[in-house]
C-alpha cells in the first residue's frame, strides 16, 4: 500500500512540473487540481445545481449585466488578438520553409503570458453558460455548448502549463477574432428589441467559426508536413479536437439552417409531409433565443380584440414573447 501510494505521489508531483518554473507560480497554474475544480464546479452548477434551484423561481433579469459582461468580452478579445499578432513572431515562422522559432527567455516569457491571459479568457467565458440557466434558457446548455467550454479550459491550460508553442498562438489569434464578432453579437441582443433588427446576420456567426475551424485545421497539417521544430503531440492534439469541433458545429449548422423548408401563405414553414413549424420560432430554438415567434391567431366570442390586433416582440434578456398592442 505504502509503495502505490508513493507512486501517485511521484505522479502527481509530475503533473505539478511544467515546462517553465515562472509559469507553475502563476494563479491557477501550480497544479491540475485548482483548473479542475473549477470545471467540475462549473459542470455541477450549469446540469444540476443551477437548474434546480431556478426551478421555482423565475428567470434573473440580466440584461445590464449581460451587455457589461459582452462589452467586456468584446474589448478583451481585440486585445489578445492586437498583443499576439505585436508580440509574436508567428507570421515569420509560417512563411519560413521550415518555420524554425529560436527565442530569447524573454520572448518566451512573453508567448506564456499571452498564454496564460488566453487560458483565462476560457475561464471567464464559463459565465455564458452560466447565465443561460440563472434566466432558464436551459435548452440552450447543450452537449456541444458544455463540451466545448469545457475542454477549451482544459486544453489552454494543459498547452501553456506542459507545451506551449506557436501553434497556440495562431489559434489565440483566430479564436479571439471570431470572439469578436460573437460577442458584439450577444452584447447588441442584450440591449433589447429595439436592435433586434441588425441582427439579422444570426446565421453567419456558425458559418464564421467553422471557417475558423478549417483554417486551424489547414495550417496544423502544413505546420506537420514542413516538419516545423514544434511539439508534435501538441500538432496531433490540435488537429484532432479541431477535427471534432468541425463535426460538432457542421452537425448544428445542418440541422439548423439546411433543413428542406418551404413556404405557405400564411407564412410558415413546411417540412416533413405537410407538418408546420414557424420560421422564427426554429431560428428561435435553434439559434439561442434572438428570433420573434408570431402570436396565432384566436377567435374569442367573449374579446373584441383578435390577436391581429397585436404584433409580437421578444424580450432579449429573458427570451420571452409579449403581445404588443398595435398602434
Amino acid at each position: 500500500m505504502t509503495t502505490y501510494m508513493k507512486i501517485f505521489e511521484e505522479r502527481i508531483s509530475g503533473l505539478a512540473k511544467g515546462v517553465d518554473e515562472t509559469v507553475d507560480s502563476w494563479f491557477l497554474m501550480s497544479s491540475p487540481a485548482p483548473v479542475v475544480a473549477v470545471v467540475l464546479v462549473y459542470l455541477a452548477f450549469v446540469l444540476k445545481i443551477g437548474p434546480e434551484y431556478m426551478k421555482n423561481r423565475k428567470p434573473m433579469d440580466l440584461k445590464r449585466i449581460m451587455v457589461l459582461y459582452n462589452a467586456f468580452q468584446v474589448c478583451y478579445s481585440i486585445w489578445m488578438c492586437r498583443t499576439s499578432i505585436k508580440e509574436s513572431n508567428v507570421m515569420a515562422s509560417i512563411l519560413s520553409k521550415k518555420c524554425e522559432i529560436n527565442r530569447t527567455r524573454e520572448q518566451n516569457l512573453a508567448l506564456y503570458s499571452g498564454a496564460w491571459f488566453y487560458f483565462f479568457s476560457k475561464i471567464i467565458d464559463l459565465l455564458d453558460t452560466t447565465f443561460f440557466v440563472l434566466r432558464k434558457k436551459n435548452n440552450q446548455v447543450s452537449f456541444l455548448h458544455v463540451y466545448h467550454h469545457t475542454i477549451t479550459v482544459l486544453f489552454s491550460w494543459g498547452y501553456l502549463k506542459y507545451a506551449p508553442g506557436e501553434q497556440g498562438v495562431i489559434i489565440g489569434i483566430l479564436n479571439s477574432g471570431v470572439h469578436i464578432i460573437m460577442y458584439f453579437y450577444y452584447m447588441v441582443a442584450a440591449m433589447g428589441p429595439q436592435y433586434q433588427k441588425y441582427l439579422w446576420w444570426k446565421k453567419y456567426m456558425t458559418s464564421i467559426q467553422l471557417i475558423q475551424f478549417v483554417l486551424i485545421l489547414g495550417y496544423m497539417l502544413t505546420v506537420g508536413a514542413k516538419g516545423c521544430n514544434m511539439p508534435k503531440t501538441l500538432t496531433f492534439f490540435f488537429v484532432g479536437n479541431t477535427i471534432i469541433f468541425l463535426y460538432l458545429f457542421g452537425n448544428f449548422y445542418r440541422k439548423t439552417y439546411n433543413k428542406n423548408k418551404s413556404v405557405d401563405a400564411n407564412g410558415h414553414a413546411m417540412r416533413n409531409g405537410g407538418r408546420s413549424l414557424n420560421l422564427a420560432q426554429s431560428a428561435l430554438r435553434a439559434a439561442g433565443g434572438m428570433g420573434c415567434m408570431p402570436m396565432p391567431s384566436k377567435n374569442n366570442n367573449n374579446n373584441n380584440n383578435s390577436s391581429s390586433d397585436f404584433k409580437p416582440y421578444i424580450d432579449l434578456n429573458n427570451n420571452n414573447v409579449k403581445p404588443l398592442k398595435m398602434e
